[in-house]
């Protein structure tokens, strides 16, 4: 059985961004990671829709969230703190098994948003590697998040307990 959770990615510390998915809604956040550059994860059971907005008023930074469905499908959040959001589906393939309409869900306008949400948050992305992760298609949708989030300038890590 795959991960029906989800991920929160911001430039906070682990501890803060643990207290502040846990303000937004995000449920059963046990663990962490430390992505380095000041970026961390969290990694919980269930998050409410909008939870990257959330996030990035109260962080005053980017945030990327991902829910996972089964491990098949990820439904990517990128919000900033100016306003700035966009959405995007992991497993495009995979989700048109599930009959999510891939199309509410835009390539370009995808892209687009990813490297406005990057270089609002100070990162140097790869528009080719974003467009891979985005079209791409993998058996689990956690390695398309670790191909997105390394594409936008963020080294992604293993998730650890910090804390916990």
């Amino acid at each position: 059985m795959g991960d029906s959770g989800g991920m929160a990615v911001a430039r906070a510390t682990a501890t803060e961004l643990r207290e502040f998915a846990a303000e937004a809604g995000f449920d059963g956040v046990d663990v962490t990671a430390d992505l380095g550059g000041g970026w961390s994860a969290v990694y919980g059971a269930d998050q409410p829709d909008s939870a990257a907005a959330a996030l990035a008023r109260r962080t005053g930074a980017p945030v990327l969230t991902v829910a996972y469905l089964d491990s098949d499908v990820g439904f990517v959040e990128g919000a900033t703190f100016a306003g700035g959001s966009w959405k995007a589906l992991l497993n495009r393939e995979t989700a048109e098994r599930y009959e999510i309409p891939v199309d509410r869900f835009p390539v370009e306008a995808a892209l687009a948003g990813a490297l406005d949400w990057a270089a609002a948050g100070g990162l140097t992305a790869d528009p080719e590697g974003v467009r891979a992760a985005l079209t791409g298609s993998e058996a689990f949708a956690e390695d398309l998040t670790e191909r997105l989030l390394g594409a936008l300038g963020i080294a992604p890590a293993a998730p650890g307990e910090e804390g916990a």
